[in-house]
């Protein structure tokens, strides 16, 4: 998993233990590279996230993961930085591992977008194994993606319609904290796993 300074990375590595997974923080390019998986979680601002790749020196190193046919994994704002580029606080270039842009909810509604919401699958998926149809997750962002719906494998409603669920090919994203979505969250971090 990686470490990049933006995210509170003891639920979910416990989240992650707690399914079967042996959980090694890193912050290195070399160790990245040589990962079997790879989980980019994150909490905060799109900028300061990619700030801190790129200070860091991995920036390329998750990109070029990404691109190597193994696992990866983003989750919330992870997710978000799987995209093109971010409108938040200003224009950000992200990892370019889908195509999309990420944009604030309609001022309309109340925001961030927190709590418990329904996700409805899309399409199959090897995180969705073994579960059923629609489940509730628990979500806290201010942003979501626009991407194309090839890209979606679960979306949400939240005056819009959103992307909760991305995937391409061997990276996945998931908008919601799976480590507050009880067993839902934990079966989705079960599958990616086994993915």
């Amino acid at each position: 998993m990686i470490d990049y300074r933006t995210s509170n990375l003891l639920s979910i590595t416990k989240a992650l233990q707690e399914v079967g997974a042996i959980v090694e923080l890193t912050n290195k390019p070399d160790e990245i590279a040589t990962a079997e998986k790879l989980v980019l979680p994150g909490v905060g601002a799109f900028g300061a996230a990619v700030r801190n790749m790129e200070s860091l020196g991995i920036k390329q190193a998750i990109v070029e993961f990404g691109k190597s046919g193994k696992p990866l994994i983003g989750i919330c704002l992870g997710m978000q930085l799987l995209f093109s580029v971010s409108f938040e606080l200003g224009i950000n270039n992200g990892l370019n591992l889908m195509p999309g842009e990420v944009v604030a909810f309609n001022s309309s509604m109340k925001v961030p977008h927190m709590g418990w919401n329904k996700v409805e699958f899309m399409k199959p998926s090897r995180l969705f194994r073994d579960l059923g149809g629609g489940q509730y997750a628990y979500f806290v962002h201010s942003y979501y993606a626009k991407v194309d719906d090839n890209y979606v494998s679960g979306m949400t409603e939240y005056g819009i319609h959103f992307p909760a669920i991305v995937e391409n090919g061997n990276v996945f994203g998931i908008q919601f904290h799976p480590e507050k979505s009880q067993s839902f969250g934990l079966k989705i971090l079960d599958n990616f796993l086994k993915a």
